[in-house]
């Protein structure tokens, strides 16, 4: 990374160009490969924790790494998944709705494919054991850089005062998505985990680094 984006300076949307750029050019078969590498990883920390019946996940979107194995691993295991859907009614929000393969889609007005909203589908964030969360870049202190529309940050304000006690936040990225530091702000909900095809990154509750596994 240049000294220009090391720069704490750096502005929010110039570091997001810098690093979806980065996400961008990265080849189909690289892209195909993290897709299984992270499908494996995941799994491998889901059967490590018998308490995670539910995970929150996404479709990607934007060059963002794929977990659609990783979605069909959790079918075949019987682990209830959900996928972020627009809130109709509060702004900004997200909704988490159950998604099977036979669940009815449409794309929202970002051109992501989400559930058809359906109130019975509703899964509360109380109930949700692991969210996999996409993101522009993270940094060494679990700080998460997302696409700047806040949606995850309103969604999981409580977040910080344990109101969900049981739900893990991980990003999921690309490696080229590390960045030595990024910019916060009061809002910004710090992740407990990050995984990428080649590591995972532990945070501790205050954001600092407690353990790094890398893949042998």
């Amino acid at each position: 990374m240049s000294n220009h984006f090391e720069h704490k300076q750096a502005t929010r949307n110039e570091l997001r160009k810098y690093f979806r750029q980065r996400r961008n050019v990265l080849s189909a078969e690289h892209k195909h490969s993290a897709k299984k590498a992270l499908a494996q990883r995941l799994m491998q920390f889901v059967n490590e924790q018998p308490s995670i019946q539910t995970v929150a996940v996404y479709l990607s979107n934007d060059s963002e790494p794929d977990l659609h194995a990783f979605i069909e691993a959790l079918w075949q295991a019987n682990i209830r998944v959900a996928l972020p859907v627009i809130h109709p009614i509060v702004a900004g929000h997200l909704l988490f709705v159950h998604y099977t393969p036979t669940t009815q889609m449409h794309e929202n007005r970002y051109g992501i494919a989400e559930p058809k909203l359906a109130c019975q589908q509703v899964i509360p964030l109380s109930q949700i054991n692991l969210m996999c969360m996409p993101l522009v870049a993270f940094d060494a202190q679990g700080n998460r850089l997302g696409m700047g529309g806040g949606f995850y940050d309103r969604t999981l304000a409580h977040y910080r005062q344990q109101a969900y006690p049981n739900l893990q936040l991980m990003g999921i990225a690309h490696d080229c998505q590390q960045a030595p530091s990024l910019p916060t702000e009061a809002w910004d909900i710090p992740l407990a985990h990050v995984l990428t095809p080649s590591k995972h990154w532990q945070f501790a509750a205050t954001g600092t680094l407690s353990t790094d596994s890398s893949s042998e």
